[in-house]
């Protein structure tokens, strides 16, 4: 079923079948897999039901994030990674700068194993729910990506083992402001440098996706649903077949907009560049230059962290690789 919003189509796609064993659910999940691979070529985004997230968990995430930003900026800003350390790209809390067209704030955690003095110890439960959530998104993260495999065609566990390296996911926590009446933007628009994120919003919503003809299109909440998009990775290993969307978050007069977001990355060594099946052995030039993952995130990082963010439109994608 798609719920259709000026002329975008966004998908639901029940998971269920994908917990059932392969007598009871084969059926339903070739349909749902289908529904993947359409999304992927159209909208790039869908929603997924029945994903084994605890609905409780999705709640009192959004709860404590909500209390974690509420918090004087001084405790928000001892979560920063232990001194000597360097994580991979920027992590910890922070406020965009004033210039800035997005009016958020975020928290941004890598792997708990790895980094969690990263994760927040206010407010209580707090670091407790965050490491709940990225271990029941990496869990997610990793049958959508099954679902995504058999979309694409490869050979069974392809991508499976391509991306086999989970130390470069990371979950962003955000705050956006009420809007003004001089501009409303909670993030500009933008497409993802991930594999798969996955959007758990809370109900004041404000997330839209650019459509076909140029329109944008507003991504609703809708109850115990978490909302998937594909990013610029599987864009490029498809030849730009699936679809890494322009998106954005508009905010709302007298509302608070919290989300949780979930990215499912390769790891910074790998190679990407368009697999074979999508160009050389269907006789398609590639319409990318390969690169190596960390190196496009460190610029996006780079590039984010020195801009004067006075233009919407002022950003860096994987344009800067195409051919």
């Amino acid at each position: 079923m798609a719920a259709n919003h000026n002329g975008i189509a966004i998908p639901t796609v029940d998971l269920a079948p994908f917990f059932l064993d392969d007598d009871e659910g084969g059926v339903a999940r070739a349909r749902a897999t289908e529904a993947v691979r359409e999304a992927c070529r159209s909208s790039g985004f869908f929603r997924v039901v029945n994903h084994g997230v605890p609905r409780e968990l999705m709640a009192r995430a959004l709860e404590l994030q909500a209390s974690f930003f509420a918090l004087p900026d001084e405790e928000k800003a001892k979560v920063r990674a232990a001194e000597g350390t360097t994580p991979p790209f920027p992590a910890g809390h922070a406020r965009q700068p004033t210039q800035s067209v997005d009016k958020n704030e975020l928290l941004l955690v890598l792997h708990p194993e790895l980094w969690l003095d990263l994760y927040p110890a206010e407010p209580a439960g707090f670091r407790e729910a965050l490491v709940e959530w990225h271990a029941k998104l990496t869990e997610l993260g990793l049958l959508v990506q099954e679902i995504l495999n058999e979309s694409m065609g490869l050979p069974p566990g392809f991508l499976a083992e391509y991306n086999d390296d989970r130390t470069f996911d990371f979950i962003s926590a955000r705050h956006c402001y009420p809007a003004t009446q001089e501009e409303n933007f909670g993030a500009r628009p933008h497409q993802d440098v991930s594999c798969i994120s996955f959007v758990l919003q809370d109900g004041v919503g404000g997330l839209e996706v650019l459509g076909p003809e140029g329109e944008w299109g507003p991504v609703e909440p809708v109850e115990d649903s978490i909302v998937v998009n594909i990013g610029d990775v599987v864009q490029v290993l498809t030849n730009g077949k699936f679809r890494s969307v322009m998106h954005r978050v508009v905010r709302k007069p007298e509302a608070h907009r919290y989300s949780l977001i979930f990215f499912l990355n390769v790891h910074g060594d790998k190679w990407v560049e368009p697999l074979p099946q999508f160009a050389s052995d269907v006789g398609e030039p590639p319409r990318y230059r390969g690169f190596k993952y960390g190196d496009y995130l460190q610029l996006r990082a780079r590039y984010t962290k020195s801009y004067q963010l006075s233009m919407p439109v002022d950003v860096l994608d994987i344009t800067h690789y195409a051919i």
